[in-house]
C-alpha cells in the first residue's frame, strides 16, 4: 500500500531525524538536542532505543539458574531500560511530530538498519565501550550510508553557528561537505580548513578556492584556510580552530583510510571520534 506524499522538500533538505535514545540526563540532553535540529528543519524525529543481550559468563553469577532463564531475566531487564528510554525521548521531544522505535540489537547495527528512513543520525560520544548498550561511533559511520552527528560528552546543545570544514582531497570529504549542506546553510561563520605538507600550498589553496565557489553556489560564504603541518597535527590543528572562531561543530570525512589501519597506527577519524571536544559531522 502506498503512503501519502508530503509536498516535495528542497533537495538536499533534512526531513526525518533519527537519534539513539537512552534514560538519563545525558540522553535527555541528546534527545533535545536533536529535537532542536528536527523543530528547525521542520523534520520528524525518530527516536530509536536498542540494546543488545551481553553473552552468557561462562561462570553464571545466579549459580545453576539455566539459561533460558537467564535469558528471560535479562530481556526484562533490557525491556525496562528501553521503557525507560522510551519515556525519556517522549518527555525531551515535546510538541514534535515524533515516532519510537525499538530493537532487540546490537546499538550501532539497530541504528544503521534504521538509517533507512532518516537524513541525519545522532549519536553521542561516551567512554563507555558497551557496544551492546552504546553505538559504536566508527562501525556506525562506516556502514549506515548516512551523515552521521556525534554529541561531545559534555552534553553542550548544538549551535551551529561557526563551523569547521576539515578539507582533505577524498571521497569522504566531499560526500561530507554535500551531506552537511543543510547545517553550513544555518551557520554565520564557515572556515574551510586543509591541512598540507611542504611544498603543497598553491595546490591546496587552489582547490580550497574551488570549494568555496561550489559553496557560493549554495549560498554558503566559506573562508577558505590552508595550513602547512605535518598529518599527525590535524586533530589538533581542527580543534585550534575551531576554538580560534568559537566554532561548535566540525564537518568531516570519517575514513579515508581502513579502520584496521587507523586502530593500529591511529589516526583522524578514530582520534576525533575518541573525544571529541565539539558537536562531529561525519560522513564516509
Amino acid at each position: 500500500m502506498s503512503q501519502a506524499v508530503d509536498p516535495k522538500p528542497p533537495a538536499g533538505a533534512i526531513t526525518a531525524v533519527l537519534v539513539f535514545a537512552e534514560a538519563g540526563d545525558s540522553g535527555r540532553a541528546l534527545v533535545a538536542a536533536a529535537g532542536a535540529l528536527a523543530r528547525d528543519f521542520d523534520a520528524r524525529l525518530i527516536g530509536l532505543g536498542a540494546q543488545g543481550l551481553h553473552p552468557m559468563p561462562a561462570s553464571s553469577p545466579y549459580g545453576g539458574v539455566t539459561t533460558a532463564h537467564w535469558v528471560a531475566e535479562m530481556t526484562a531487564q533490557l525491556e525496562t531500560e528501553l521503557a525507560e528510554a522510551e519515556t525519556t525521548f517522549a518527555a525531551a521531544a515535546q510538541g514534535l511530530a515524533l515516532e519510537w522505535r525499538t530493537a532487540h540489537d546490537m546499538p550501532a547495527r539497530a541504528m544503521a538498519a534504521h538509517a533507512r528512513s532518516a537524513d541525519l543520525l545522532v549519536i553521542r560520544a561516551t567512554a563507555q565501550r558497551d557496544y551492546f548498550r552504546t553505538v559504536d561511533p566508527g562501525e556506525l559511520v562506516l556502514h549506515a550510508g548516512r551523515p552521521v552527528l556525534l554529541a561531545p560528552q559534555s552534553d553542550t546543545p548544538l549551535r551551529g553557528e561557526a563551523v569547521v570544514v576539515g578539507w582533505k582531497e577524498t571521497r569522504e570529504s566531499r560526500r561530507a561537505l554535500a551531506d552537511a549542506l543543510p547545517l553550513l546553510r544555518r551557520a554565520r561563520t564557515v572556515a574551510l580548513t586543509a591541512v598540507h605538507g611542504p611544498g603543497e600550498g598553491a595546490a591546496s589553496a587552489a582547490a580550497l578556492e574551488q570549494v568555496c565557489a561550489y559553496l557560493a553556489g549554495h549560498g554558503i560564504a566559506a573562508e577558505p584556510s590552508p595550513i602547512e603541518a605535518p598529518d599527525a597535527d590535524v586533530v589538533d590543528l581542527l580543534n585550534a580552530r575551531a576554538q580560534a572562531i568559537g566554532a561548535d561543530l566540525i564537518v568531516t570525512g570519517a575514513y579515508g583510510q581502513s579502520r584496521l589501519r587507523e586502530w593500529v597506527f591511529g589516526g583522524v577519524t578514530r582520534r576525533l571520534m575518541d573525544e571529541p571536544r565539539t558537536w562531529l559531522f561525519m560522513s564516509h
